[in-house]
């Protein structure tokens, strides 16, 4: 592949629903500009960009990938991104790269939950757009009600510069409003608009002209002087406005039979920008001051890791996003996010699975490099007398949480590095250990998104792994006084052991754990004291109740006996133990459970389910709010009955909901659930000792 300089790239997001046909087009692309001899198919496992092992047995996409089109001298990099919605973070971590987007829309199904994703996205990268509705050669193929779906969603002007020749089984090609030229799909040639379609065609035309004038005050000035503008000044004056987003233009196309391919490759040649044009980015510098960037091959270096991947047989791959200065191959490279040079050999230039070296790569160019050591995703790369940080997009937090376990005891000793590697290619998974249920616990999006991390690990890393729901992290603590004694007496030939603990506990608000020495008179020894707390301690880490570890409780150890021969730490620290747990059980004991601080906003038509289904689950509502026909309700409710709410919200709402959650307090469980969780305790004691 040869070099393209700044001027000549452009980086073309692909998003929309699952199953619009992001894939499929970006095939399509390759075939038409005759970089393949033959359109891959999804449900044959032979597409470019879905090459993963995984993605061909789902045949959905569940990573970003990288296609270069060659066309007319550009460099367009079409990055094929997922629909469905756990995979987010794949979405998120190509908009943050890509200075356009194109949004595909099912001709038959019109606006979907996964396009209403992309567009809120594409907005939050400020990203110029375009539209294409796709599939128009579908039974029930609808043009005109596909676009008016998106038409009610957005304030946005939809301006359509295509329309279709025929729909449905009858669709032939596309009549193109701009050039005002039909594209016979038929033929493959270009010919005049057809006579039934002469009259549409010139009143969308008009429309699109005084949209063109809008983009330049210039072109403005004339057409209310004229009414008219030439050809290259629609084009020019409608390019400067889809750059600076005032409209997104509206195209048509059947990519499985290759119609309306050509236009759409034309748009992001004219209408999309390139690099130099593309929104600034602001990089942090020395003291944390904010440095513009110019995207030029004679700036300062700055790159961005915005994904990586491990493979078993071509090792680490890091793929770069060069936002100023240029890279070459065989060199050295500063990351100043982990203040570590990293040394790569070739810079390739990717294509799905497959890399193509080079020597250089451009300032606003998209790249990868193999085996870098201790690079991961959202890295910056820099000249390191001149240290930069770019920007990190922001990743929605992961809350469908699962327990994982080592298969074998051969997988138990790889289990953290795996899931570091895994949180450290996808920035919406994470993992962390739960002190209180002695559970390792990933985070993720959804399900899918869990299961695909588990069967990578497994197709990756070679690590087996199991999950089931993880264990909620309850306390157990003591609301009133008691006090107990307990004598530890063992004699069994030899030195025997003896300890006699007499101790007091009461709520203790104000730390987690305290002990004091009342004795007077020197019943026990002080150097028993810490054995005394040792014993008690590791009854605090078990729990007594229900299995949890407890807190919030006041110790006084007031008396006691101890034998001048047969007394030992162990003694005391057995009668310690027990003479606590006897207390405990008098102190009106009771399990604490997490209370989380829920928002969970839907659309208007939902929230009656919503509030209804909050009230199975114990929750308080905190507050109500309606904006822009999007409903947000705050509600306080126990974590054990947001297990699994994310496919809950989602199957209320049919994808629609989205939630956050953070950590409140801890609060008393209601004695009838406490029973409960206290006999499902027992059961699963049980079943382990089997």
């Amino acid at each position: 592949m040869k070099e393209y300089s700044t001027e000549s790239i452009r980086n073309i997001a692909l998003v929309s629903h699952s199953s619009a046909g992001k894939t499929t087009m970006s095939e399509v692309f390759l075939h038409f500009t005759g970089a393949t001899t033959r359109i891959g198919k999804i449900e044959d496992g032979t597409t470019v960009s879905d090459f993963d092992d995984e993605e061909k047995r789902r045949t959905i996409s569940l990573y970003s990938s990288v296609i270069p089109v060659e066309y007319k001298d550009t460099k367009i990099n079409v990055l094929d991104t997922p629909g469905y919605n756990d995979f987010i973070g794949e979405v998120i971590s190509a908009l943050s790269v890509a200075d356009g987007a194109c949004i595909l829309l099912d001709a038959v199904s019109g606006r979907e939950v996964g396009t209403e994703i992309a567009w809120k996205y594409t907005e939050k990268f400020n990203l110029p757009r375009i539209v294409v509705i796709n599939k128009m050669n579908r039974e029930n193929a609808d043009f005109k009600k596909a676009l008016a779906t998106l038409a009610e969603y957005t304030d946005v002007r939809l301006i359509p510069t295509q329309i279709p020749w025929g729909e449905k089984l009858e669709f032939r090609g596309v009549i193109d409003i701009l050039s005002m030229k039909a594209y016979d799909g038929a033929s493959n040639q270009v010919v005049e608009i057809p006579e039934e379609y002469q009259q549409e065609a010139q009143e969308l035309h008009t429309a699109l002209t005084e949209a063109a004038a809008e983009g330049e005050e210039e072109l403005m000035e004339k057409f209310f002087e004229t009414m008219e503008l030439t050809d290259e000044e629609i084009l020019r004056g409608f390019s400067k406005a889809v750059k600076a987003g005032s409209f997104v233009p509206v195209f048509c196309a059947a990519a499985g039979a290759e119609l309306g391919i050509a236009p759409i490759l034309d748009a992001f040649v004219n209408l999309m920008p390139n690099p130099t044009e593309a929104k600034q980015v602001i990089a942090k510098g020395k003291n944390d001051a904010d440095v513009v960037l110019k995207c030029a091959d004679s700036g300062p270096l700055a790159a961005y890791v915005w994904k990586t991947t491990a493979d078993p047989f071509v090792g680490k791959q890091t793929y770069l996003r060069i936002y100023s200065g240029q890279l070459t191959s065989d060199s050295r490279i500063w990351n100043n996010s982990r203040s570590v040079e990293e040394r790569y050999g070739n810079l390739y230039v990717p294509s799905g699975k497959d890399n193509y070296p080079v020597k250089t790569i451009h300032a606003g160019d998209i790249c990868c490099v193999s085996k870098l050591s201790e690079t991961v995703t959202s890295n910056t790369f820099c000249d390191k007398n001149n240290p930069l940080i770019l920007p990190i997009p922001q990743f929605p937090s992961a809350l469908y949480r699962v327990a994982v376990f080592p298969k074998t005891q051969a997988d138990s000793t790889k289990i953290s590095p795996t899931l570091t590697r895994l949180c450290e290619e996808d920035m919406t998974l994470s993992w962390y250990n739960e002190m209180a249920t002695n559970q390792t616990v990933l985070q993720g999006m959804g399900d899918q998104h869990i299961d695909v991390a588990i069967r990578r690990a497994e197709s990756k890393f070679q690590v087996n792994l199991l999950i089931k729901e993880p264990r909620v992290p309850f306390q157990e603590t003591i609301t009133k006084e008691a006090s107990a004694m307990y004598r530890h007496k063992k004699q069994s030939g030899g030195s025997g052991q003896f300890g006699e603990v007499h101790l007091r506990i009461k709520p203790n608000r104000e730390a987690e754990f305290e002990i004091h020495n009342d004795i007077f008179g020197g019943a026990i020894s002080a150097s028993y004291i810490p054995a005394i707390e040792k014993g008690i301690r590791n009854v605090m880490k078990e729990g007594v109740l229900a299995g949890f570890p407890i807190h919030g409780v006041y110790v006084s150890v007031f008396d006691g006996k101890e034998h001048p021969v047969d007394s030992k730490p162990i003694a005391f620290e057995t009668a310690g133990r027990e003479a606590f747990k006897l207390a405990f059980a008098d102190a009106a004991p009771v399990l604490e459970e997490p209370i989380y601080t829920v928002r969970i906003t839907v659309p208007e038509e939902y929230m009656g389910d919503v509030m209804g289904d909050l009230n199975t689950r114990r929750a308080r509502i905190l507050g109500m709010d309606t904006v822009k026909g999007a409903s947000t309700v705050t509600a306080s409710v126990p974590l054990v009955e947001m297990q699994r709410y994310t496919t809950q919200l989602r199957s209320m709402t049919g994808g629609r909901g989205v939630f956050e959650m953070e950590f409140s307090s801890y609060e008393n469980v209601p004695p009838h659930i406490t029973q409960e969780i206290i006999s499902a305790q027992e059961k699963e004691k049980k079943e382990s000792e089997k």
